[in-house]
């Protein structure tokens, strides 16, 4: 137990250490390019947590599958497949992005090169995690992340621009992705394989796990890609820079649910479960909300008077990510329970905030109080619907 619990905390801290350089290269990026660049650069980074989704999802299925006892030569077939898979998307998603967000074509290039790379990593990081080599997956954590931030904090303080910081991140992404698989290797080798198809179970698991995985990376993502055509490219770059106080409120805190997945996962402890993490979630919202708003003002001094704008509502960002925090949490309960239908509410929720914005969210306060209400919209829907499930469960397992 003593071991399982270093280990934990081990993946949390290389699990913070990924997130922090995350969110470290947005300042010098906010320093050293124009508005104009720093928006086109903040919204390549943040599409690419959609193309990273199916990266997400395999790293579930593939740690799964290693404790089943599927052989590596499965494993490694799904993870071509899947890469195969996403860069034919990412080739596609080049030109679709340059017409949606109004990016160049190097720097657009370069960012969706890094999203195959990721489906590598990922798959590596499940092995690793379903052999629960944590001591080892915490390293590899921090050290993909370190590796995909700081190539590009070099090119940007040598005046590389968007595009060269984008294309170094991609080199680093490549890098981290042979790392990760040198770890891989020695851990050994997977027992031989047993039992039903590896193949068809993990891409039914993908499927599922990807679109509640893809709502939730949408509604983090959908203001900040509707921000240029919106706003304009002065006025986005602006909103960009407010939106790291999401990415922090969202991300830093996600070790709740990796800790206490096991627990969702099983019928007699879900319910205490889901309370506890609601409860620590919402005790550290509280304090990244606080900590926004006395924080604020420090924001001319750090990146300049243009970025001011931001100073009243930064506030309103870490309430937005706070939010989906949470409501991350509760989606991870619906995939435990395998009630995945639960995330329709959250895209119901996601096409109504895309209808307000387009109508009304023309104003940098107006597109972040928007995001902000659908998230705590999305969260209570979300969670009063699981609390209806549990209730009829109970009801039928009394009736029985």
């Amino acid at each position: 137990m003593g071991n399982r619990m270093a280990g934990v905390g081990g993946v949390a801290v290389g699990t913070m250490v990924a997130n922090i350089c995350g969110y470290l290269i947005h300042v010098p990026a906010a320093r050293w390019l124009t508005e104009s660049e720093y928006g086109e650069f903040a919204v390549l980074l943040q599409s690419m947590l959609i193309l990273g989704v199916p990266a997400l999802a395999l790293q579930v299925v593939i740690a799964r599958e290693v404790v089943r006892g599927r052989a590596t030569a499965d494993l490694i077939s799904i993870t071509l497949r899947t890469t195969a898979a996403v860069l034919v998307a990412a080739a596609i998603g080049v030109p679709v992005m340059m017409a949606l967000a109004d990016t160049g074509p190097a720097a657009t290039i370069a960012a969706f090169a890094t999203a195959p790379l990721l489906v590598l990593i990922a798959a590596g990081q499940g092995i690793l995690q379903g052999r629960q080599h944590f001591s080892i997956l915490s390293w590899v954590l921090a050290g993909v992340g370190i590796l995909r931030t700081v190539p590009g904090i070099v090119i940007l303080a040598a005046g590389g621009g968007a595009a060269g910081a984008l294309t170094a991140t991609a080199c680093g992404a490549a890098l981290a992705a042979v790392g990760v698989w040198a770890a891989v290797t020695r851990t050994g080798a997977a027992p031989a394989a047993h039992g039903e198809s590896a193949q068809a179970m993990a891409l039914s698991t993908v499927l599922r796990a990807s679109q509640v995985q893809l709502v939730l990376i949408a509604l983090s993502s959908v203001d900040l890609l509707l921000a240029r055509p919106l706003l304009g490219d002065d006025d986005a770059g602006v909103y960009a820079f407010g939106t790291i106080a999401t990415k922090a409120a969202f991300w830093l805190p996600q070790a709740i649910g990796v800790v206490l997945f096991p627990q969702f996962a099983d019928a007699t402890q879900s319910r205490d479960a889901l309370k506890t993490a609601v409860v620590w979630l919402a005790g550290i919202g509280a304090v990244v909300v606080s900590g926004a708003a006395i924080c604020a003002p420090l924001i001319p001094v750090l990146v300049g008077d243009e970025y001011s704008p931001v100073v009243p509502i930064l506030w309103v960002f870490a309430l937005t990510g706070s939010a989906l925090s949470i409501l991350q949490v509760g989606l991870l309960a619906a995939i435990a329970a395998d009630r995945t239908l639960v995330a329709a509410l959250s895209w119901v929720v996601l096409v109504v905030e895309i209808v307000v914005m387009v109508l009304w969210a023309h104003s940098i306060t107006t597109l972040a109080v928007t995001a902000a209400g659908c998230a705590v919209a999305g969260t209570a829907l979300t969670f009063v619907a699981l609390g209806t499930h549990r209730r009829i469960g109970v009801s039928r397992t009394v009736d029985a």
